[in-house]
């Protein structure tokens, strides 16, 4: 396994190993490149996850300090935990559900289709959907994506047919268990789906696709790559010229002792929290406004879908948590279809959540006879999670609370939301259509979820086809700083009404492809 030296200034160091960094970690090392991915948190294999949701929590989730501000709900349910994330190998990879879905053609050129919307800062990517169709095909085929290139889709569980039934009999057309990329059978070397239910917790079978155990450990085979655990990455240095050179992290299993690594290139790929706040925190008198930030737009455009949760109780037993937990979806809303109120789309996607959580996040804070009934509720219950693209604005943003610091003496990101008038439109016509789909098949009560902190945390360092409207050009590579990459969910333009991993891997398989081609001319 390689082990470098911290002084070797020809290696290419990447900030975390979620969907983004995992993959470009193994696709650069299969190129035959020199790559250490330094991620925050620990090394948790397939043997450790615990299928207990609070201990699960308590395992895999990023629990630093971070603080709110906005009109979202999220500021005041869960004032410290604006997103869901995970702070080990692996990043959110480990707990996703496995959602797959490609964007939709108009969802790569929101500004030209949709036109000027009050309010929201919407641009165009810098790429078309033609050009990204290719990197699709290579995505799904590596994370083994179920109903595509004939991979079959998963069974459905009672959840899932509770939600098909009443989806058919409004009239929707688009239903099935979804794209999910969970083995429906044996594939890469891991087994099939064992429909446990504890899809968030860490997949204890391996059928999941995550970075910490596909990706991670194909790069480490070559000898091209070495991930150090516990190294939160502090800062990124750079020259007199403004080459970056290196970064400086905490060695957390060394109390927190810093130490330096060289680089000849740096990938952020920490999220779309930590990757705007690391670059913010790595203010210098050459950049005195932070790394890539000539702009002014490292942090803004904060996307994190607008979301919502609708639950039918049934006179029968549903059992929700039984089988894969999101292995269902309809599609017939995803398209863009102003005349109901809104632009853009959003799926409808099974959702389940085991009793500790139902009891956390149904009614945030709630208590009482109204409270209880809903837990006493539990087994008659099917649920699903409204996914649709909110709105981008410069003001939902990740700045540096300079009032709140972190063991390292650094100021902690805070996260301001406000929904935009379409995010509240869309979820309110998804709330409908949602309860019309229970109603239609005998639910005796509807109960509507407000949205949980967010696992899909998009912009912040958005791509621009030119440098003044944001952060990284069409490659990923900031405009400012040509050996600076940012490669994971930050870089989205505009987040689409789906999820965002699968995007999230293909582009990092794009950019691989660029990174390796420029090292080789001794671009970069």
């Amino acid at each position: 396994m390689a082990n470098f030296d911290l002084n070797d200034d020809g290696v290419f160091v990447i900030v975390g190993s979620g969907a983004g960094g995992g993959t470009l970690g193994n696709e650069l090392a299969q190129k035959g490149i020199k790559v250490v991915i330094l991620e925050a948190g620990d090394r948790v294999e397939i043997q450790d996850f615990v299928n207990d949701e609070w201990e699960s929590f308590k395992q895999l989730a990023w629990k630093d300090m971070r603080t709110t501000s906005g009109t979202w709900r999220i500021a005041k349910d869960f004032p410290n935990l604006p997103a869901w994330t995970v702070k080990a190998v692996g990043g959110t990879t480990v707990h996703w559900a496995g959602a797959s879905l490609r964007f939709h053609d108009f969802e790569w050129k929101t500004r030209s289709v949709y036109g000027a919307i009050q309010g929201a800062n919407l641009l165009d990517w810098p790429i078309t959907p033609e050009e990204m169709a290719p990197w699709y095909d290579k995505a799904e085929d590596k994370m083994g994506v179920t109903g595509t290139h004939g991979i079959p889709r998963l069974p459905g569980n009672n959840n899932f047919k509770v939600l098909q039934a009443g989806a058919l009999k409004i009239g929707y057309k688009e239903v099935h268990t979804g794209n999910m990329a969970i083995n429906s059978q044996p594939r890469d070397g891991r087994g099939s789906c064992q429909q446990l239910g504890f899809c968030f917790q860490g997949c204890k079978t391996g059928a999941k696709w995550s970075t910490l155990y596909t990706e991670i450990p194909k790069g480490e085979a070559t000898g091209n790559l070495e991930v150090r655990p516990n190294s939160m990455v502090v800062k990124i240095e750079h020259d007199d010229s403004g080459k970056v050179t290196g970064v400086v992290y905490a060695d957390t299993e060394n109390k927190g002792t810093l130490k330096r690594q060289k680089a000849r290139v740096v990938a952020v790929a920490g999220n779309s929290v930590e990757s705007p706040r690391l670059l913010l925190n790595s203010a210098s008198s050459k950049f005195p406004d932070g790394l890539a930030n000539s702009s002014g737009q490292v942090g803004r455009n904060y996307m994190r879908h607008t979301t919502g949760s609708v639950f039918g109780v049934f006179d029968k037993p549903v059992n929700m948590f039984k089988g894969t937990v999101m292995a269902g979806i309809i599609r017939d809303e995803s398209g863009n279809n102003p005349s109901r109120g809104f632009v853009g789309g959003y799926e409808m996607e099974t959702i389940s959540l085991g009793l500790p959580f139902s009891a956390a996040f149904l009614e945030p804070g709630g208590w009482g006879r109204e409270f209880a009934s809903r837990l006493d509720d539990y087994t008659r219950l099917a649920g699903m999670w409204i996914i649709g693209e909110d709105m981008p604005q410069e003001s939902n943003r990740v700045t540096l609370n300079t009032n709140v610091k972190d063991e390292y003496g650094l100021p902690v990101a805070n996260v301001h939301y406000d929904d935009h008038p379409n995010d509240a439109a869309m979820r309110e016509h998804g709330y409908r259509q949602g309860s019309a789909v229970y109603d239609a098949v005998g639910a005796t009560r509807i109960i509507g979820v407000p949205p949980y902190p967010s696992t899909h945390n998009v912009g912040t360092n958005r791509m621009s086809a030119n440098p003044r409207d944001g952060v990284v050009n069409r490659w990923g590579q900031t405009h400012d700083i040509k050996n600076l990459f940012v490669s994971d969910g930050s870089q989205f333009t505009t987040g689409a009404g789906c999820n965002p991993t699968l995007t999230i891997v293909a582009l990092a398989m794009r950019q691989a492809d660029y990174i390796a081609h420029q090292m080789g001319q001794k671009n970069i």
